[in-house]
């Protein structure tokens, strides 16, 4: 049986990971490592690992100075020992099956060297998941759609795919930006070629997280910064039509803006406002109003 290494970046994550872990531990499959990649985290991260290291052998702990999930995903790639990669962020899981039913989609035909399946989300129970951000289907996955329309209605969470480690020959992932790290990674997989399966299973869960970077982050610094590496790996005819795309559709995302200002500008509601607004300032209590408004938000709050 090929074995398969699980790379689980963590950082800040320790009260997560026991859920991931176990989720690991969990699978139908036998054959794998799990490689817990503490990117120096302040947190109980090393007491939890060690835990799962003295559990069972196939977990292996490895620390790390702090520098990023991407960082600490490419440190696993190089430890790992095994024909196939399942990358596992520590707040994210696994559904049992996900490893057997993989590798079974890859034992069909020997030519298909990356599997992706769909997922769905949770918040603190995995048991009790809701409906992904969006909808995969096989259509989505071609070197077309990975460039121009990642976050335009779809993205694969890293978890998805479960990749032949030949992929990872030349490729990592990029340490100088914070998020938007996989897009780059998935344009370039399929930039190089791959043959690649559906299944139209959840068999990876994504946890809703508050604290996430994804949710305290702005994107578009690290949008663009993603934006400028593909300059190293496309054709200048395929950089000139990826930009051209993203043009437009930041100019529609303008005009689309520029509508919806116009439209509340001039609803009633907002008239109406204006208006008052104007009488309380001839009447000279606009400043106080200004300071009674919140107080009583406050009181309605509790």
């Amino acid at each position: 049986m090929p074995m398969i290494s699980i790379i689980v970046p963590c950082y800040n994550q320790a009260h997560y990971l026991d859920e991931a872990l176990q989720s690991v531990l969990g699978q139908t499959y036998p054959d794998w490592e799990c490689i817990i990649v503490n990117d120096g985290s302040p947190d109980r991260t090393a007491e939890v690992a060690q835990k799962w290291v003295e559990k069972d052998s196939r977990f292996v702990y490895i620390y790390k100075e702090n520098g990023g999930v991407s960082s600490a995903r490419n440190l696993g790639i190089e430890k790992a020992k095994g024909v196939y990669l399942q990358f596992l962020d520590a707040d994210d899981f696994l559904v049992k099956d996900k490893l057997a039913l993989s590798l079974q989609q890859i034992e069909k035909n020997s030519d298909v060297n990356l599997v992706i399946t769909n997922f769905r989300m949770f918040t603190d129970n995995p048991e009790m998941s809701s409906e992904p951000y969006c909808a995969l289907n096989a259509q989505m996955f071609s070197f077309e759609n990975m460039l121009y329309q990642w976050n335009n209605g779809f993205t694969i969470p890293i978890h998805c795919g479960f990749f032949h480690s030949s992929l990872f020959e030349s490729i990592r992932f990029p340490e100088d930006i914070a998020a938007q790290e996989d897009w780059v990674v998935w344009v370039r997989i399929f930039k190089k070629g791959c043959t690649v399966v559906f299944i139209d299973q959840a068999l990876a869960l994504y946890r809703i997280n508050p604290s996430s970077r994804m949710t305290t982050k702005g994107l578009s610094e690290d949008h663009l910064k993603a934006c400028a590496y593909f300059r190293n790996y496309l054709s200048t005819e395929e950089y000139i039509d990826f930009s051209t795309v993203l043009f437009s559709r930041y100019y529609q995302l303008y005009e689309d803006y520029k509508y919806r200002l116009s439209a509340t500008k001039n609803s009633n509601s907002y008239q109406t406002g204006l208006m008052v607004k104007k009488v309380l300032k001839s009447l000279g209590v606009l400043g106080l109003f200004k300071r009674i408004i919140p107080l009583v938000l406050q009181f309605k709050a509790k």
